[in-house]
């Protein structure tokens, strides 16, 4: 096996890990979702922690944390990512995992928006009409609903602004998060003392495992990033949302209304644009590169 089709092997596995994973914490509803947050966060770290140590790099999380323009970034992109993980375990417990599928469908194309409004980079007439078309589609679920689908903004906006915040940082992405898990542990231990629920022995250990479940599709996602092309890796994360409307829709048996039923196709053809936009650039940037590398060719 190539190494590029080991890391699509490995973004397959992670996209798939965090697209099953409403069925991990729908075990979990019995907790208020702020407490398996907390849990969540202190066994990440537990589980990022001994990966650094089990390759000799520790030190390097003293490195990413030894400026205070480095921890205030490092707190901030934890906030975000930790405001990520409760809106979908809050999502998962209020029977709303169809809100939070939505929201991963829309993330890539707020984080276009995003990078355009905030880094000015330039959008082609197909990823506006995307925008434009997703846009609609939010739209059309909040009049058909009355209200904005606020659990898939608030999810797509998080992991849109955790993405910017995580651009900012040198550090790679199995240390950043360790970083960031360790800021955030203090948090959670006060959560637990001052609100916790004294859960019992086998819903200890589910909690438990809430960190693995975390740390491994990250992994296996950084693997992947460096193999694979990153317009592969881009369309391989739709399997996530997709299998989450599964988990939604025939598992959980939440309803899908009419509104729904329009929503959903139209922010699905927004990202079969984008994406179509997106492997084109991509095409055509390898074959400039190509013309670039080739003895006596010049690009002008």
């Amino acid at each position: 096996m190539t190494e590029a089709k080991r890391g699509i092997a490995a973004m397959i596995a992670a996209c798939t890990i965090w697209g099953l994973s409403p069925l991990f914490y729908k075990q979990l509803d019995h907790i208020p979702p702020g407490e398996v947050l907390a849990y969540r966060t202190l066994w990440s770290f537990v589980f990022f922690a001994g990966v650094l140590a089990l390759q000799g790099r520790l030190r390097v999380l003293g490195e990413a944390l030894s400026t205070p323009r480095r921890a205030l970034l490092i707190f901030a992109s934890g906030f975000a990512i930790g405001c990520n993980w409760f809106g979908f375990i809050f999502a998962v417990h209020s029977d709303r995992a169809l809100e939070a599928s939505l929201g991963y469908y829309i993330f890539p194309l707020t984080a276009v928006l995003f990078g355009r409004l905030i880094f000015g980079e330039r959008l082609s007439g197909a990823q506006w009409a995307a925008v434009a078309l997703a846009a609609a589609a939010v739209a059309t679920l909040t009049a058909g609903l009355g209200v904005p689908p606020w659990i898939s903004l608030a999810l797509a906006g998080t992991f849109a602004v955790y993405g910017i915040l995580k651009k900012q940082l040198p550090a790679g992405p199995v240390v950043s998060v360790t970083a960031e898990v360790l800021l955030l542990s203090p948090i959670g231990i006060a959560w637990i003392v001052w609100a916790g629920t004294s859960p019992d022995a086998v819903t200890h250990l589910w909690l438990a495992a809430s960190g693995p479940l975390t740390a491994t599709p990250l992994i296996l996602f950084s693997y992947a990033a460096k193999r694979a092309r990153l317009s592969t890796v881009g369309l391989v994360q739709y399997l996530n949302p997709t299998l989450q409307f599964a988990c939604a829709t025939l598992v959980f048996l939440e309803p899908v209304t009419r509104w729904h039923a329009i929503a959903f196709p139209g922010v699905w053809l927004a990202l079969a644009v984008y994406s179509a936009s997106a492997l084109a650039q991509d095409r055509s940037a390898r074959r400039a590169a190509s013309r670039a590398s080739t003895p006596g060719t010049s690009v002008t």
